[in-house]
């Protein structure tokens, strides 16, 4: 007769089996890798930026004392592919640089500040894609940025951190419209150096301090740094190493972090500025951690991350260790599953802190390696979650090539892409791309109205501009953000010359200038006297009303497209405006 005890055992290790399969999905279920066709002219040398007209810029050059200052883009094929892209080289920043800040702003801009390494420690720099020109920027403070962090504001401003350990919990406000930089405030219970940032939905900014369990938030609206709950027992993210890994959103309201320890920790946001509470997450398997590594959540929820070997007494816990191996996280089932490497092979002979991923808008993720001219793409398995999916409810054209766009959920669900401290390529702006036939192209979006994640169905708004060469005919056009693309919606486009503006122009008796506005604008009537101003939202609810005057004051009113209808003596006429500036 069996006794009670081996019945016991064989229980215990039947269920250690059935943890392990759990662990590593089958084979069947991962995605697939594939080398971009085209090689980089030049090797990579770090962080890989989505511009909003759907290309890529990539900082080259060999990483030595000096850093980099060249800069590569990888632009897809006329089908829309990545993987059949081409390379061409962009101007060359003034400073060279290695592990900087970089944010991608709501004008289309790129922002870029400091350096572990390199000329640029103490600088920083904008680059304009239309003109293909960096701008230096002055630091009046002379404090070093270093390989700091950032993060883009509700307001399209930016909070750059400081990797300087005279400084080590300052904080800055970079103003792109004045390209200023003004103080902060402070972190109060840690530094910020070396420390992972995480944009949550109330738009707060979450971090661990440096080498401890301690956390706090920044609140845009308070302008401060304000505590929240530690991190619990067993789930320490830095462990050995004063590195840790990257914080992402999750489709169920959590936020997950990736730690250096090989632990993980669930974090959930109160929403306000009371503390939110944490939870210990699943280790990573293998013996492995996030010591600086690459991360990014897929279309299909799950998050695609890099992981070396742990720090250890045989060498002196130095934090960069190799191999690296990849791995899928599903929140759904708290797993991990091991996929092979670019590449192939189950893992590369180098460390995770130079591997960089990218969110792409085709729902793949793109891959690099420091001092490599090969890149790849994953493309993971699954369908893109519908939680996740933008959707269109109107589109208007306010010139020749010029739209506005509004809609729902246009920022995702994550920031989309994240290292730790020392990259930022976050993809959290909407994308507009529009099809003919099997031709496709992207347009260049700006001026979305919110920077934020997991929005609800809080109406958003974005302008974009067409392709100059795009020619005339009917466009299927979605909107899309972080891989996930919304329905289609028909736009019959005819682009207009210089001519045709100037005839119709002239055609029209009644005008409105400026459109877009940041405030003021008037209504111009050829021979026709205005004797009323209605301004309506889009759900039809009366804004302001004006009578006799022909200027609107339109200052202390939200972002956004208004209806406005002008009665004159001759009749009614209904127009469209956009306001971009103010609340």
């Amino acid at each position: 007769m069996i006794s009670k005890k081996y019945v016991v055992k064989i229980i215990k290790k039947l269920f250690a089996i059935a943890i392990v399969l759990l662990s590593y999905h089958a084979e069947a279920q991962q995605g697939s890798w594939t080398a971009i066709a085209q090689n980089a002219p030049h090797a990579n040398a770090g962080v890989m930026l989505l511009l909003t007209d759907g290309t890529v810029i990539t900082i080259t050059d060999a990483i030595d004392t000096s850093g980099g200052n060249r800069w590569d883009q990888l632009t897809p094929d006329i089908h829309g592919s990545y993987v059949n892209g081409s390379w061409s080289s962009i101007a060359s920043m003034h400073q060279a640089s290695y592990a900087f800040s970089s944010q991608v702003l709501k004008d289309g801009r790129v922002y870029v500040a400091g350096s572990a390494v390199g000329t640029a420690a103490f600088t920083s720099e904008l680059y304009n894609p239309q003109t293909n020109t960096w701008t230096l920027l002055q630091n009046p403070q002379n404090l070093r940025f270093g390989e700091s962090n950032s993060m883009v504001l509700p307001d399209g401003k930016v909070l750059q951190a400081l990797w300087n350990w005279d400084y080590p919990t300052a904080t800055f406000i970079f103003d792109p419209l004045a390209a200023t930089f003004t103080f902060a405030d402070s972190s109060h219970l840690g530094s910020t150096v070396e420390a992972s940032w995480l944009l949550l939905p109330d738009y707060s900014i979450l971090m661990v301090d440096y080498a401890s369990t301690v956390t706090e938030r920044y609140i845009p609206s308070l302008h401060r740094w304000i505590p929240d709950a530690p991190v619990p027992p067993g789930a320490d993210l830095y462990g050995n190493s004063v590195e840790m890994g990257a914080g992402f959103m999750l489709p169920n309201g959590r936020a997950f972090f990736l730690g250096a320890s090989g632990h993980s920790a669930y974090y959930i946001p109160s929403g306000d500025t009371i503390s939110g509470s944490w939870l210990a997450g699943p280790d990573i398997p293998d013996s492995v951690g996030t010591l600086d590594a690459p991360a990014s959540m897929m279309m299909n929820g799950k998050i695609i991350f890099a992981a070396s070997a742990l720090p250890s007494a045989a060498n002196g816990y130095y934090p960069f260790t190799i191999p690296s191996a990849f791995y899928e996280f599903d929140y759904t089932t708290n797993t991990y599953t091991r996929i092979t490497s670019p590449g192939g092979g189950d893992s590369i002979n180098k460390q995770s802190e130079i591997m960089h991923t990218l969110n792409l808008p085709d729902g793949s993720v793109l891959y690099s390696q420091d001092s490599s001219t090969t890149y790849y793409l994953y493309t993971p398995a699954g369908t893109p979650l519908i939680a996740g999916k933008p959707t269109i409810n109107n589109m208007i054209q306010y010139s020749c090539d010029s739209f506005a766009i509004t809609g729902t959920l246009f920022n995702g669900i994550s920031q989309g892409s994240a290292f730790g401290d020392d990259w930022q390529m976050a993809t959290n702006y909407p994308l507009v791309r529009v099809k003919s036939g099997t031709n496709v192209y992207y347009a260049r979006t700006s001026n979305w109205n919110r920077t934020g994640v997991q929005t609800g169905n809080l109406p958003d708004t974005t302008q974009f501009t067409f392709p100059s060469n795009l020619p005339a005919g009917v466009y299927s056009v979605e909107v899309i953000a972080n891989g996930i693309s919304s329905d289609t919606v028909l736009l019959n486009f005819s682009p207009c010359t210089v001519a045709i503006q100037e005839l119709e122009i002239k055609k029209k008796d009644i005008g409105i200038f400026p459109n877009p506005t940041n405030g003021l604008f008037t209504i111009t009537a050829e021979g026709t006297k205005v004797k009323q101003i209605k301004i309506t939202n889009t759900l039809g609810q009366e804004i302001k009303t004006i009578n006799n005057m022909a200027t609107v004051d339109l200052y202390n009113v939200s972002k956004g497209i208004y209806f406005v209808e002008i009665k004159t003596e001759n009749g009614i006429v209904n127009k469209k405006i956009i306001k971009e500036g103010g609340q």
